[in-house]
């Protein structure tokens, strides 16, 4: 009789344990591993499992320009549970390219921070032998059809080569990859020319001789490479792309739930360790609230799909 009392004790507490026992908190991530996204969100877990006391984990869910980790966190419980590491191109290009996009970005999805602007470079693979975006327009003009790589359709790096082919008047073609795990190697290897992409993925390999960096794809030159030019000044108008990364919530997740998380990734993000690693990646670091970043995603939704007209893309 006592050791049935002890046992019914035993399991009354371990039951009891396992109802305080803190959720996991996931963050999905629509890449693998290596790029910016990646890097960014094992950074705020990390962050946001000290200051919460309980799990924070990255799940890497790769694959259809974002499309698999996007509807796994749309169907996900609006619990603050589950959270989409999102770009431009998931909330403002992949809207405008794809009209049978399984889900809206600003019903399906709560906005919760924005993070980081993840400015872009035109990278040029070293034997093309151009070291300047007029070098390149002259080769491209005498080789039409150069391939060019991106991480995949309706990704930034799909529209800012389109919409720089359309508007410097030469002839591209489109080689989608899963990532930017696969798009570099085959960047470095020449299995591609042409790339824009961040400085985290592009500029190792300028460093190891393998390709040039010609301009920025921005209004301005990006203080993470002041010396860099940007397209405009190298001859190029309108061509104006980079990757807005952010975190949303499902639709339907309470607003305390948000507006906590929200606090959480912008002290995480704003964190000096975690700046300076960053910056030190090429990364502009600029968190905004919830509400901020809900007018940001309406203002690239526009943007973006004008210049998605005016590019020309088609997903492949």
């Amino acid at each position: 009789m006592q050791r049935m009392i002890l046992a019914l004790l035993f399991a009354a507490a371990t039951t009891a344990a396992q109802a305080q026992a803190p959720k996991t908190i996931r963050i999905v991530v629509p890449y693998g591993s290596g790029g910016a996204p990646d890097v960014l969100a094992r950074l705020i877990a990390q962050k946001m499992t000290d200051s919460l006391g309980q799990p924070v984990i990255v799940d890497n869910k790769p694959g259809a320009s974002g499309i698999i980790a996007a509807e796994l966190v749309k169907n996900a419980a609006p619990d603050g549970m589950t959270l989409l590491v999102a770009d431009t191109g998931h909330l403002a290009i992949n809207p405008a390219l794809n009209p049978k996009l399984p889900y809206q970005p600003l019903k399906d999805f709560t906005p919760v921070a924005q993070m980081i602007y993840s400015p872009f470079f035109v990278f040029a693979h070293a034997s093309l032998g151009a070291e300047s975006v007029k070098q390149l327009i002259a080769v491209a003009k005498a080789k039409p059809g150069l391939n060019y790589g991106t991480s995949g359709n309706g990704s930034p790096h799909h529209l800012c080569m389109s919409l720089f082919a359309n508007v410097a008047g030469v002839e591209l073609t489109h080689v989608p990859y899963k990532g930017v795990a696969q798009s570099i190697p085959a960047l470095a290897a020449g299995d591609v020319t042409l790339m824009c992409t961040s400085p985290l993925t592009g500029m190792p390999i300028v460093r190891a001789g393998k390709a040039h960096i010609l301009a920025v794809a921005s209004a301005k030159r990006s203080p993470v490479m002041p010396e860099v030019p940007t397209l405009l000044e190298s001859g190029v108008a309108g061509v104006e792309v980079g990757a807005t990364v952010g975190v949303v919530a499902p639709a339907g997740t309470p607003r305390d739930m948000v507006m906590r998380l929200s606090n959480e990734i912008t002290t995480a993000i704003s964190a000096p360790e975690v700046t300076a690693r960053l910056v030190s990646l090429g990364q502009e670091v600029t968190p905004r609230g919830a509400d901020q970043y809900a007018e940001l995603i309406r203002d690239e939704l526009q943007r973006y799909a004008r210049s998605v007209k005016i590019s020309g893309a088609k997903l492949d």
